[in-house]
């Protein structure tokens, strides 16, 4: 067990990470992917999800090659910052007092959502060395470090005080991890009556097993997308009760078309995901869930 510093205590243990973990930090410490960095560069804030929402597609038009892109990259980044405007709506009512808490926060900017529109503190986890301290720089220079923290840390084993949140959630960061076990610590830490939201892509239990398609989106971001319905009884077992849930897979698709012509972007894997939302097989879900 090794030590690091969290908000409003000495030190707390990080837990010991398993192989698996191992390499999905190596990946994100190693990872320098433009679709995140070049977006994030507009306001300063980094998100590691897609967008949802129309897009103006007046952007493509654009003559002057250096301002399309520009334009391109504006506008992917307005449809992801929709995304997280969204999540953020479902946790309140949040008072600046209340803690709110980050699961797999990546360069930290749901967190600084959060704070925005509530006021609240927040805790950002990360198992990415790297990602923690990047976000907690751009907290500094946005002035909130002292209600924004982040913390190399594992959201299954966070260490942070037993209900003493009044939020929590995660965005796309559920399929690297076994849901009991996430859904366990966010029950834990959440006060009775506290809000958990997630937003996460999962195969479309009525389609069968998991599709190529979904297999290939599983290779290439290394993680284990997991079926609909083991959210619900994952969440049944562990006190959490679905209060709204949004499918917002017919929203992202704009979103991927986007990003499939903006050459300066493209990671391969557009086509995958359009492929997946089209036949059915796969979905991007939203849930809210109170703590009871």
């Amino acid at each position: 067990m090794t030590t690091a510093p969290v908000a409003r205590t000495t030190t707390a243990p990080v837990p010991t990470q398993s192989t698996y973990q191992t390499r999905v930090a190596d990946y994100w410490n190693a990872e320098e992917n433009p679709v995140n960095l070049e977006l994030g560069k507009i306001d300063d804030l980094y998100h590691h999800h897609y967008g949802i929402g129309e897009a103006d597609w007046a952007v493509l038009d654009e003559p002057d090659s250096t301002l399309r892109r520009e334009r391109v990259t504006a506008e992917l980044h307005r449809l992801e910052h929709a995304q997280a405007e969204l999540l953020a709506s479902q946790l309140g009512p949040l008072a600046p007092a209340d803690r709110v808490f980050d699961a797999g926060c990546g360069r930290g900017g749901g967190s600084v959502v959060a704070n925005l529109r509530y006021g609240c503190h927040a805790d950002g986890v990360t198992i990415s060395a790297k990602q923690a301290e990047f976000a907690n720089e751009t907290a500094r220079r946005r002035g909130i470090d002292d209600k924004v923290r982040y913390h190399h840390r594992n959201m299954l084993d966070t260490g942070f005080e037993s209900g003493a949140y009044a939020a929590s959630w995660n965005n796309e960061s559920s399929m690297y991890v076994e849901l009991d076990l996430l859904f366990a610590e966010h029950a834990r830490v959440l006060r009775r009556g506290g809000r958990y939201v997630v937003v996460t892509g999962c195969y479309n239990d009525t389609y069968g097993r998991a599709s190529r398609e979904v297999s290939l989106i599983n290779a290439h971001y290394i993680c284990d997308i997991h079926p609909r319905s083991a959210y619900f009884r994952a969440m049944a077992r562990n006190r959490l009760v679905p209060v709204h849930v949004q499918d917002l897979t017919e929203a992202a698709i704009p979103y991927w078309e986007l990003r499939r012509q903006a050459d300066h972007l493209v990671t391969g894997i557009e086509d995958t995901f359009l492929s997946a939302y089209r036949n059915g097989s796969f979905q991007y879900l939203m849930i809210a869930a109170d703590r009871v």
